[in-house]
């Protein structure tokens, strides 16, 4: 097949960046039915440069995140099916207690995510499957069956030729782009150094360069070219008789963030324990200017030293072999994201022009698959919510945030990351009106979007004594860590009293005009056709009635629909809304989430506190449950809503940014008398919405469920039509595969005594030990956990096959490679505390 062919004048798509990615992309969107397309490479085939040609191309399936694993499984899937995969297995090895204890964490993950042929293995093992391995070094490790090595340039060729036998596909190599033209927010066209292309599709996929290539259209992909340092040192006696690439299980040195593997007659040592080395997308060298490659920059020994002395600690057989020496050596480039994800989708700025960047090899299909789906049905089979690349603020794209998050999450590539665990670098970039209270009340601050936002107060830690046994204490540190039991303190006084909530962190952003309520009712699956002053809760569904978000939307006028949804996924929202505007300009869009702040208002004594520092109404008669309005507080016009993600009586109350703190002062003041405390979100996000068993959105509400699947197809299914109908229609009618059920932990005591408590995305077992799979093959997981102080047990959520979700039903839950007893609660969405809803509805 040709790899440099005239190019046409025009094209369905242009992908930009023949790697990895841009291959496989390329071949899906053909093998989906889509014809006229084009491939651009500035470098020649099969490797044009990138990082694709050099990355160490091993696959180890494991990770935490469900999505990452998703797209790993299926790139290996499609590997296998082309032959270009070699399984090898796989060792993470562990050199400290800590590490052990993370090493059983990713025995968890393997078996949440269902993959099988791993286990826990000794010293003594790791020895027996590497021979060259210093076992005394290491005090365990974890064995992986499916890990294996990649011909990831070959797979490349055989996508292109596949799409180029389909009749679908343009190569051109050694091809420039040089500008890209939008006009009225879209791509129309592409100049490249060979000629002109109008399209109204482009995909960038040009890894460390995405950036440059997307500022060409105006757009921003927010990474930066990294450092990854590797040598290959041979020949290696060891290796002597081998007849393959690699005969023997590669190896990850976890604790020294390195690995290493045999490549034919040599070993490859690589590192991600040096010091972050960042650069700029035009700083890369061009092709003419490189010695190797632009991407395999000369490699520097000085940032090398320590890891060569760390890797002579685990293998001196190979190292300390004088007859053994560097054969290559690079300071190899890779795409670095502010939060270490992939950046997939079609970009917010200009419509038509599409990311898939930050992709490395081991994803690479699965991604080129899921983006083909995306672009060509509106959706992928894989949820690609984490990695979509709408899901920055504007502040998190910039230089400085990139530069500094891709630095801090460098050395933790093979780090030991709490789930919970903070970002240290870049903060105060976003504070709320409330802070410098917050801060002289000891607020303990979590970032959210970029939002200062108190988890927690020291200053109730006297609430410790108040309630003593009723509150949780844990013992074992890794709970402990980014927790504190004020939180569970903080719960009760609000659940006797009231409590205030720091909520600047929701995106907020008003649809308008005549074509207002036709856009909402589209999007959103509850009706949106109702009275002004109604508040609406409501999934957002995909085309296959599954998941895309969960949110709140205030009528505000005949033609004004106030959206309220959380942080961290605002953005994507607010793009997934903007998507269904109407052409005519009937409609528009405006982003509020700077403009206005919100304070949370819940507890038994909320109506007393709120009625003390205003004359309007605000009795149940008055001001019923999901209504909102405008009140006067003092010298404030407050925008009310009166709906609870807690399960108490209470309000969001919403003002302007600049009058936040009078009204923090005018509440907290009036609250005094009612024992009123401030409380963190690890009340809002945890113990309280999971008393209640409120759903969250990237928890329990993904791609993966539908609101069947999640207790939520109540009330009658409005006639308007929306995205995911007929869909939702059809589940409605079929039984469901799995249910979302409320668990509670019967007994916490580990083997050594100690009490541990779970914290999400443990596998379910039953009580034989086995994994729970529905008739779709997902297995069963815990998706939120967390205390729940006035029910008195600490709660899981996790979704069962229809079988095992009866209330009473008795299983096991794994943690840390133990067992502990649960109980199923309920199988539906009925609270665990307070079923009947009386006290939100007070």
């Amino acid at each position: 097949m040709t790899e440099t062919s005239a190019l046409p004048t025009t094209a369905r798509a242009v992908v930009i960046g023949a790697g990895i990615v841009g291959n496989s992309l390329a071949y899906h969107l053909a093998a989906l039915g889509w014809r006229d397309l084009v491939l651009l490479d500035k470098g020649p085939m099969p490797n044009p440069g990138g990082s694709t040609g050099h990355a160490s191309n091993f696959i180890f399936p494991v990770d935490h995140s469900k999505e990452m694993t998703q797209l790993t499984l299926d790139s290996v899937r499609q590997y296998e099916e082309a032959g270009v995969f070699t399984r090898s297995g796989g060792i993470e090895v562990a050199r400290t207690a800590e590490r052990m204890q993370e090493l059983e964490r990713r025995m968890s993950s393997a078996k949440a995510w269902g993959i099988e042929g791993c286990e826990i293995i000794t010293p003594a093992r790791v020895k027996e499957l590497v021979p060259y391995v210093e076992e005394s070094v290491i005090v365990g490790g974890f064995w992986t069956h499916g890990v294996g090595i990649v011909d990831s340039l070959r797979f490349g060729t055989i996508c292109r030729e596949r799409a180029q036998e389909l009749g679908a596909l343009t190569v051109s190599a050694n091809t420039e782009v040089e500008g890209i033209d939008v006009e009225g927010g879209r791509v129309v066209r592409v100049h490249t150094s060979r000629g002109t292309i109008e399209t109204d599709t482009v995909v960038v996929c040009c890894g460390v360069w995405s950036p440059r290539i997307a500022r060409l259209a105006g757009a921003s992909i927010p990474l930066t070219p990294a450092v990854h340092q590797m040598i290959d040192v041979g020949p290696v006696p060891h290796f002597k008789d081998t007849k393959g690439v690699i005969e023997f299980p590669i190896v990850r040195d976890m604790d020294t963030n390195m690995y290493e593997r045999q490549d034919g007659s040599g070993l490859e040592v690589g590192s991600y324990a040096h010091r972050p080395i960042l650069h700029d997308p035009e700083e890369i060298p061009s092709i003419e200017e490189s010695a190797l490659s632009p991407t395999e920059l000369p490699f520097t020994q000085d940032d090398f030293t320590k890891q060569m002395e760390d890797a002579l600690e685990l293998i001196p057989d190979v190292l300390n072999d004088e007859s053994v020496g560097i054969k290559y050596a690079i300071n190899g480039l890779l795409s670095l994201t502010p939060d270490g994800l992939p950046l997939l989708g079609e970009t917010p700025e200009v419509k038509g022009l599409w990311s898939a960047a930050a992709v490395w090899v081991k994803e690479g299909p699965g991604v080129g698959r899921a983006m083909a789906e995306w672009m060509v049905n509106g959706e992928s089979e894989i949820d690609l919510q984490s990695s979509d690349i709408a899901r920055f603020y504007d502040c998190q794209k910039t230089r400085a945030n990139v530069r500094a998050r891709a630095a801090e999450g460098f050395n933790k590539t093979y780090g030991i990351v709490h789930p919970a665990e903070q970002w240290e670098s870049n903060r105060r970039v976003r504070l709320s009106p409330f802070y410098e209270r917050e801060q002289a009340l000891g607020a303990v601050f979590f970032e959210a979007a970029a939002w200062e936002r108190p988890h927690w107060y020291e200053s109730n830690a006297s609430l410790l004594e108040e309630y003593g046994d009723r509150v949780t204490r844990r013992e074992a540190e890794w709970e402990s860590r980014w927790w504190s039991p004020i939180i569970n303190a903080e719960h009760l006084a609000m659940r006797d009293r009231a409590a205030m909530f720091d909520l600047t962190a929701f995106c907020v952003f008003d649809v308008t005009g005549p074509g207002a309520l036709d856009v909402v009712q589209r999007v959103s699956m509850r009706q949106m056709d109702v009275a002004t002053g109604k508040v609406v809760y409501t999934p957002v569904l995909s085309p296959s009635g599954t998941f895309k978000s969960d949110l709140t939307v205030m009528r505000l006028g005949d033609e004004r629909f106030r959206v309220v949804t959380g942080g961290a996924h605002g953005m994507a929202d607010l793009k997934w809304y903007a998507n269904a505007l109407p052409a005519d300009g009937s409609a528009q869009i405006t982003d509020l989430t700077s403009s206005w702040t919100t304070l949370g208002l819940w507890g038994p004594r909320a109506r007393d506190i709120l009625g003390s520092i205003t004359r309007d109404d605000v009795s149940h008669e008055g001001f019923p449950f999901a209504s909102c309005r405008t009140i006067e507080v003092d010298s404030l016009q407050v925008l009310a809503s009166r709906i609870s993600y807690v399960g108490e009586l209470g309000w969001e109350l919403y003002v302007p940014m600049e009058q936040g703190a009078r009204l923090w002062d005018l509440v907290r003041e009036a609250g005094e008398p009612h024992g009123l405390v401030p409380a963190g979100i690890g009340v809002y996000g945890t113990t309280g919405r999971l008393e209640k068993c409120y759903r969250a959105f990237g928890f329990e509400l993904d791609a993966d469920f539908n609101v069947v699947e999640a207790g939520m197809a109540w009330g009658r299914v409005k006639s308007a039509d929306f995205i995911g109908k007929e869909a939702h229609l059809r589940h409605r009618e079929e039984e469901p595969v799995a249910v979302l059920c409320t668990l509670a932990v019967d007994d916490h005591t580990s083997k050594d005594g100690t009490k541990r408590y779970m914290l999400g995305r443990e596998p379910i077992l039953s009580k034989s030990g086995e994994p729970l799979v529905d008739a779709h093959g997902r297995r069963s997981y815990v998706t939120s956990a967390g205390a729940g102080p006035s029910f008195g047990r600490h709660i899981l959520m996790a979704y069962l096959p229809p079988e095992r979700a009866n209330v009473g039903e008795e299983l096991l839950v794994e943690f840390l490679g133990e067992h502990y007893p649960v109980t199923v609660q309920t199988n539906d969405s009925t609270a665990v505390f307070d079923p009947e809803n009386a006290r939100v509805r007070a």
